[in-house]
């Protein structure tokens, strides 16, 4: 298994960063995953991060070196996300809960799989055009039928982790994937301020090590002083290794009991919730790429 990923969050004009993102995988299956902490309720940084690292956490159970079963898993990991938030809120007492939206997809084999809930999207580009993305839990793409009440804001969740209603969220079919495949995960930061071609034309104009940084900066701008958090992975599907490149990740190295990961093992303190730089990339994709080289060189 091959790709190129690049990720990169941005606090914008926030007082905080309360988006989380990361990605982990075996020799045989990746998982991305992306969460957006929602403003006007307590704590949505906290909310982020359970979801994160709920499903990285049984993700690391059940990838042995494959997910069996891929969609049911997407299923009971993002429940269980919202199980845990539910449980941190009940253990503080609460009188609102933390709440996120969450996006994250399984690669193995030759095919992805995704689920989401809210409006943090997906995108796959094929060859330079769209191929898909998700559809947000909101007014705005969800509209009620024979409901047009100006007065409703279209942006409006539905749904989402920690709602005192069972979040609803929607699990994709499998889809093939081809060479040079370009997947995207952001949250409504980057989406929320340019339109899906803009994004489409910038993600599949070079490789994903530069579109990805340049979509977030003109994200950055178009949001100004009171944009909203920024936060996207991007990858490339099954990029061959080039020369002096030290962003592609090839798993094929890896033994069966290896599992690396760029999601925080432990909550954020105090004080310690901002940006995600590119020294804290870069030193996670250095700490998993010297778990390759122990890894192959336990196999030599």
């Amino acid at each position: 298994m091959k790709f190129s990923v690049f990720q990169v969050s941005r606090k914008g004009g926030r007082a905080k960063n309360e988006d989380r993102m990361g990605y982990c995988y075996t020799r045989e299956s990746g998982l991305f995953v992306l969460a957006d902490g929602m403003g006007g309720h307590p704590e949505g940084e906290v909310a982020a991060q359970l979801a994160l690292q709920t499903v990285a956490a049984l993700y690391q159970r059940e990838a042995r070196p494959l997910v069996k079963d891929v969609k049911t898993f997407l299923a009971s990991a993002v429940m269980s996300a919202h199980h845990q938030i539910m449980r941190y809120a009940g253990n503080k007492a609460m009188l609102d809960t933390p709440r996120t939206t969450i996006v994250a997809a399984v690669l193995q084999g030759t095919t992805a799989t995704w689920v989401h809930c809210g409006d943090s999207r997906l995108y796959v580009v094929r060859d330079g055009e769209l191929l898909t993305r998700t559809r947000d839990h909101s007014h705005a793409e969800r509209p009620r039928p024979n409901v047009t009440d100006p007065l409703i804001n279209r942006n409006l969740l539905l749904t989402c982790l920690g709602s005192p209603t069972t979040p609803l969220f929607e699990v994709s079919a499998p889809l093939a994937l081809q060479q040079g495949d370009r997947i995207m995960l952001c949250s409504d930061g980057l989406w929320g301020v340019m339109d899906d071609a803009q994004i489409v034309r910038t993600l599949s104009s070079r490789q994903v090590s530069d579109a990805a940084p340049e979509l977030v900066e003109l994200a950055l701008r178009r949001g100004g002083n009171h944009g909203d958090n920024v936060t996207m992975i991007a990858l490339e599907w099954e990029t061959p290794d080039a020369p002096g490149s030290e962003r592609g990740v090839s798993t094929d190295s890896i033994s069966d009991g290896v599992f690396a990961s760029t999601i925080q093992a432990g909550m954020p303190a105090d004080g310690e919730i901002d940006d995600l730089d590119d020294d804290a990339i870069e030193r996670s994709i250095a700490e998993i790429n010297e778990a390759i080289r122990r890894s192959a060189e336990r196999k030599s």
